[in-house]
């Protein structure tokens, strides 16, 4: 089912390279967190891969690749793609779901909402938050983590880092493994 769903995935994302990149890296650490949590690994693996689906036709209907707009679009996108490859509907409205609330974590708290919520958030840190203190990066993480390995991981990757003379350095923003 799991390369079904890339595919799926590069489908709708054709050429764009690097929004098939992000989803295969937030996959890639929720996994890890399902791991230490537990929860439905077709839920996480498949909400991981369809998280953004909906960004290119948020684009064009909007403009603009806000997570509001994906929030809106993305779902009945997932909801195709799931109900080609035979998934189940309990299992789909739960994907579409998450799909549905990645950016704003409105209306669902499960242990695979967490997990894909932090995956995606362990992946945008580089991106969107490159500049940011590594104080202000430590609160962030506090508080917007919603489990303890997703927390764990992002404290790693990005303020954990041993720079010169044993200290800690302000992250790079660069795709180092952290495993």
């Amino acid at each position: 089912m799991r390369e079904k769903l890339v595919n799926a995935m590069k489908d709708v994302f054709g050429d764009d390279q690097r929004r098939i990149d992000h989803a295969l890296d937030v996959l890639k650490y929720a996994d890890l967190i399902r791991q230490s949590h537990g929860g439905s690994e077709l839920v996480i693996t498949a909400a991981a891969i369809l998280h953004d689906i909906g960004i290119h036709q948020a684009e064009i209907k909007y403009g603009s690749p806000a997570g509001n707009y994906q929030e809106i679009e993305g779902p009945p996108i997932a909801k195709k793609i799931l109900g080609k490859l035979g998934v189940q509907a309990a299992d789909t409205d739960h994907i579409c779901r998450i799909v549905g609330s990645h950016h704003s974590a409105k209306d669902i708290d499960t242990i695979e909402f967490r997990t894909v919520f932090d995956a995606d958030w362990i992946v945008n840190i580089a991106a969107d938050h490159a500049d940011t203190d590594s104080e202000k990066l430590k609160r962030m993480i506090e508080e917007v983590f919603k489990t303890e390995t997703g927390r764990q991981i992002a404290v790693k990757k990005y303020l954990n880092r041993p720079g010169l003379n044993g200290k800690a350095e302000h992250w790079s923003g660069s795709g180092d493994t952290i495993l």
